[in-house]
């Protein structure tokens, strides 16, 4: 290994430190700052970690995580976090204040630019009261963060008076001769003058970043956003152009195919279970944040198709076909059309909405089948499984449940323990219990097919390094990727003895049918094949095809290993997926969602609420599961919707319409912009550019804030103004009256651009009380994004009535009380989900804003798996993964 590094560059101060601390190995190259090393980056990056494969780490925090764990230490998801604090928080403002210090002298302004992350590094080490950041030894994420803060925390002037704690815990861990090395190495004594030439090579930093909160700090307390003189003059430029020569947006044609030279994207939603009746849970964790981002990828020009279904085959199937006295065909039947009716009432916009039970889906999974089979990727064993002699067959996983042997719950599944989470080989419980009959089982021996995971996991990895690398994979995709490679891949049961599913057509397993986790995700070929005899446009043209996989965290492993592992050894070119996105759960209240025992809003039961559907979008998305588990509440959804939809967003537009009718007859009056409205364009204009950042990452929840935060900024400019009053006095007040309505009216329809992706009936109507322009859809959302003025002087809008109603206290707790289990069972019974537990999540993690990461956050997390990927190791000591079946693809 070759590490490149320059002097006066702080991030070399880390590697360094991290190199002489673990005695890894590699040569030490003092390179100057423009030199390109990684060659192919456009521009120069250091320092940078050369591996013998070629491969390059040119983010500096994954290469001292990767130079640890190469050391023999690994990284906890505590240390991990913090690394991801300290590129996404820390070093955004560290940029400002070095920048301030060293070239514009202003240390004052330096120093206020730090506070808020160091009043937040120093209530993390309070609430520890350890040594250091993680515990009581040094690990990776000390050093990185020392490293850091040394250009400023080791000048005593600069930082006076800097917090007890951080600075107890900079003074030990600087006491290490490792980091004085490199210290010296990389500033030479002379601190923050020595970073003069390195950040005079550096882009100007981002001064107007906004929200730099902590988890600790309330929402609504943000940093002031600075707005410059250039920043309004070029907001006024791109205002000017107006709508001009834009196109109307296409409309759809079907089928949906790739074509040259554009984004093409297939867009994916995990199958939901036809067994039962999608809770909030599962339309968040899937097909809403599809929708969402299928919605916004339309009106950025991708050419996008989105596919979904229902996964239909399957032991739960037989199951609830014997409780209901229905076919397996029947009840797929009745719940297809159960999810079809809820997703339509949610304004899922699929473009196809197919389902398992088809001919091409046998067609498909027993070619992938035989493919795998002849290039000698199947092997047969002989399975111990548990046996039913009164119900005369074998138990499925979900079929049998008894005594964890891990922690002893009472009822524990199958395949998985809910309290512990454990892994577990059915024959491993102990007092098993057949679900059905309550007999106890017996043990007999079954011959099975196997997907021989081992052999396959040289190319699955080559795959995942360049996927991850390149792709947008969630955190928690990413590590439960990693856990399973960690613990190393064991071979995987494909087979099942079961009568309702995808026929294995070796003629030696003719009494059996594929099982669920290797047939359903062959259900997005299949269903892609129902819509165009062209799917294989789709499936079997990677270079393409970017392969969006949303889904809950539950599923990651069957899309991230098991799934991606049939289709390499298949060898058929296939289309495999380039961006993972997986969310944590979503709970109900303070308990898991329960149709069983009445607890919870299932997707039958919203309708009925009186609630709008947007509405429920709405909330839904603004406490999306990005990061951690969250709770939907009756109370904060009556407080968001009063609040934030009636209060903020319904009562902006509804003003900035009205003025438009009473004041000026419906029509758009003419605008002459002062330094005030040029500001509040840079602002907007700002606001939309984040949101586009932020949805292009696919930061869903993140990106619905830009929304609300423009808004605001629009209440605001209406009330300094006053426009109500100024129509009163005289032509230069009128004049400013008319200014005010027609910008607002403008910021108006933004947002209805904008919320389309969330809220497409709301959008609508918007755009319908305004008359907007179709040409304004699309133009705004283009490139990096143009506040512009689609509604020019002279415009006439339609009728204006208010947008959003509020929602009573009254009508608020009849509803609490009548999801809070006080329902009769139903006969649409769902089996609850299983309930893995969370990795504990840290205050640093909740504090994470990777909207505002600049370019060195972006690498971190890109780079991060690299690490892992190339320090992934096979655990002689695996779980035991064998014949685990999700409750559910949703």
């Amino acid at each position: 290994m070759k590490l490149f590094v320059s002097e006066g560059n702080p991030h070399c101060v880390k590697v360094l430190a991290v190199v002489e601390l673990t005695g890894v190995k590699c040569d030490i190259s003092h390179v100057n700052h423009e030199e390109r090393v990684v060659p192919y980056l456009s521009r120069p990056v250091l320092p940078a970690l050369a591996m013998p494969s070629g491969v390059y780490l040119f983010s500096p925090n994954a290469i001292c995580r990767f130079l640890f764990e190469s050391s023999g230490s690994e990284s906890s998801s505590l240390t991990n976090q913090w690394l991801e604090w300290e590129a996404t928080e820390l070093q955004p403002a560290l940029a400002q204040a070095l920048h301030m210090t060293a070239l514009q002298g202003k240390r004052a302004e330096a120093a206020a630019a730090l506070q808020a992350p160091l009043s937040f590094l120093e209530q993390s080490l309070r609430k520890r009261a350890t040594p250091f950041l993680t515990g009581e030894e040094v690990t990776v994420a000390d050093i990185v963060l020392w490293a850091a803060l040394y250009p400023v925390l080791s000048d005593s002037s600069f930082m006076a008076g800097e917090p007890a704690q951080v600075g107890r815990w900079f003074e030990r861990v600087g006491q290490l001769q490792a980091c004085q090395s490199a210290a010296q190495a990389v500033l030479r004594g002379a601190g923050v003058e020595a970073l003069k030439g390195y950040l005079q090579k550096q882009p100007v930093p981002n001064f107007q970043r906004r929200d730099p909160r902590p988890c600790n700090q309330p929402e609504g307390e943000e940093t002031e956003l600075v707005i410059t003189e250039e920043q309004m003059q070029a907001a006024a430029q791109t205002w000017n152009r107006g709508l001009g020569h834009c196109p109307t947006p296409a409309s759809r044609e079907h089928p949906i195919l790739p074509q040259e030279g554009k984004r093409n994207i297939l867009l994916t939603s995990a199958l939901p279970y036809v067994n039962n009746v999608p809770h909030l849970g599962n339309i968040i964790g899937c097909v809403l944040s599809a929708d969402v981002f299928a919605r916004y990828g339309r009106l950025r020009g991708w050419n996008l198709l989105f596919i979904c279904g229902t996964d239909e085959y399957g032991t739960a199937t037989e199951n609830k076909a014997r409780e209901e006295g229905l076919s397996p065909q029947e009840i797929c039947d009745k719940y297809h059309a159960v999810h079809s009716a809820i997703y339509r009432w949610f304004q899922i916009d699929f473009d196809f909405f197919g389902r398992t039970t088809t001919s091409h889906q046998t067609e498909i999974a027993q070619d992938i089948f035989w493919r795998l089979h002849e290039r000698g990727f199947l092997i047969e064993d002989t399975v111990e499984q548990l046996r039913c002699e009164r119900c005369l067959r074998f138990l499925a996983d979900r079929f049998v449940e008894g005594v964890c042997p891990h922690c002893q719950y009472p009822e524990a599944r199958g395949d998985q323990c809910d309290k512990c989470g454990r892994l577990i080989n059915a024959v491993e419980l102990k007092d098993p219990q057949c679900k059905v009959c309550r007999e106890t089982p017996v043990i007999r021996s079954s011959k099975h097919l196997f997907l021989d995971l081992p052999k396959l996991e040289g190319q699955l990895e080559e795959w995942l390094e360049r996927s991850v690398s390149s792709g947008d994979w969630t955190a928690n995709a990413r590590q439960i990727t990693r856990s399973w490679l960690r613990d190393g891949l064991k071979p995987r049961c494909i087979t099942r003895d079961l009568k309702w599913g995808t026929p294995v057509p070796h003629p030696d397993f003719s009494e059996k049918v594929f099982y669920v986790w290797f047939d359903a995700p062959i259900g997005y070929l299949s269903i892609t094949a129902n819509y165009t005899s062209q799917w294989e446009k789709w499936w079997k043209n990677p270079k393409q095809v970017e392969l969006y996989n949303f889904m809950a965290k539950d599923n990651v492993p069957f899309h991230s290993v098991v799934f991606p592992c049939s289709l390499l050894g298949a060898q058929d070119n296939y289309t495999l997926v380039s961006h993972l996105i997986a969310t944590e759960y979503l709970n109900y209240e303070d308990t898991k969602f329960s149709k069983s025992r009445g607890v919870g809003v299932f997707g039958d039961m919203a309708k009925d609420t009186g609630i709008p559907a947007d509405v429920w979008r709405f909330y839904l998305l603004y406490l999306r599961p990005e990061g951690q588990d969250s709770a939907f509440s009756w109370a904060d959804m009556a407080l968001k919707n009063n609040s934030e939809l009636l209060n903020n967003l319904g009562n902006f537009i509804n003003r900035a319409g009205m003025f438009v009718t009473k004041f000026f007859e419906g029509s758009v009056p003419e605008m002459k912009l002062l330094q005030e409205d040029l500001n509040l364009l840079a602002r907007v204009g700002w606001e939309l550019r984040q949101y586009i950042q932020l949805l292009d990452k696919v930061r869903i929840r993140d990106a619905l804030k830009c929304i609300l935060n423009i808004s605001r900024h629009g209440n605001q400019y209406i009330q300094v103004n006053e426009p109500w009053r100024k129509i009163k006095g005289g032509d230069q007040e009128r004049q400013r009256a008319g200014t005010v309505t027609g910008v607002s009216v403008n910021v108006a329809c933004l947002l209805s651009v904008m919320l389309q992706p969330y809220m497409p009936a709301v959008s609508a109507t918007i755009r319908e009380q305004l008359q907007a322009p179709p040409s304004s859809m699309d133009a705004m959302l283009q490139g990096t994004g143009s506040f512009i003025c689609a509604l020019p002087a002279g415009h006439r809008i339609g009728t204006v009535s208010p947008l959003f109603q509020k929602l009573e206290a009254d009508q608020i707790e009849a509803l609490r009380k009548r999801f809070g289990g006080q329902q009769p069972k139903s006969q649409c019974e769902v089996n609850p989900s299983p309930a893995v537990p969370s990795p504990p999540v840290s205050a640093a993690q909740q504090g994470v804003d990777p909207e505002q990461a600049q370019q060195l956050a972006r690498e971190v997390a890109e780079q991060g798996e690299r690490v892992r990927t190339l320090k992934a190791q096979k655990s002689g000591e695996g779980r035991r993964h064998r014949g685990r079946c999700p409750n559910s693809w949703s």
